[in-house]
């Protein structure tokens, strides 16, 4: 009796051990994953992020749809991550300093004017054409290829993220050739960073070129990565 007491006893303690080294097992994963999505964005838990978000065409102080949803979007990913957000217009100044900054929206027409100055100062090997009755209006230009503006039917955002030498965080800006395309870019890396970390020769820092297509049917869901253009847009960047 006393030998079946202490097999019983025996087998109980190795299951409770094994479920305890389960879950500390299935903790650790999590909080692993977790730090790698982190990085990929540049974040840390509970630290402080700012979103700056540009405006309308032509409407300085209203802010596209779209854009909003990007933005909402964004914050709910820095939320599962534990970070704190604020929010700022495109007219801000100065260094991000110890914020991780996401920057949405695209230069053209003075919509988002930090998003001109980010891409002047840290990606050279970028251009945005300006908005014009030309075939290559809001063409966005890297590595000599050319990627045109197809409004409503397929459009591009370029995806990149640098830490300024003044900032001791990172900048992720998202320049779409429009608002559609800024909530394409920033719905695909929510739902494929791992896949697009996996491919990026650092997560430090990276340029992609992300594409959406048939939006007339599918919205802004039809997106994939395009190319990685990494080097070709901070060629010349120490």
């Amino acid at each position: 009796m006393l030998s079946i007491l202490t097999n019983v006893a025996i087998g109980l303690l190795t299951s409770l051990l094994g479920l305890g080294l389960g879950a500390l097992w299935e903790r650790g994963r999590r909080s692993r994953a977790l730090y790698r999505k982190a990085a990929f964005f540049g974040t840390r838990p509970g630290e402080h992020c700012v979103i700056v978000v540009g405006t309308k065409h032509g409407q300085p102080g209203t802010t596209q749809q779209r854009d909003l949803r990007a933005v909402v979007e964004l914050a709910v990913l820095l939320s599962e991550l534990g970070c704190r957000v604020s929010l700022e217009s495109g007219d801000l100044r100065g260094s991000n300093g110890d914020r991780t900054e996401f920057c949405v929206g695209g230069p053209i027409g003075g919509s988002n004017p930090r998003t001109g100055g980010h891409l002047t100062a840290h990606l050279p090997g970028v251009t945005i054409t300006p908005f014009s009755d030309r075939p290559d209006s809001v063409a966005i230009v890297v590595g000599g290829e050319r990627y045109y503006f197809d409004r409503g039917h397929q459009e591009y955002a370029l995806v990149a993220k640098f830490t300024p030498t003044e900032s001791s965080r990172p900048v992720v800006l998202v320049c779409g050739q429009s608002s559609v395309a800024n909530q394409a870019a920033v719905h695909f890396l929510r739902r494929e960073y791992a896949r697009v970390a996996r491919s990026v020769a650092s997560v430090d820092r990276y340029c992609l070129l992300v594409k959406v297509s048939d939006i007339g049917v599918y919205s802004f869901h039809r997106s994939v990565l395009e190319r990685d253009v990494s080097a070709e847009a901070f060629a010349g960047v120490g």
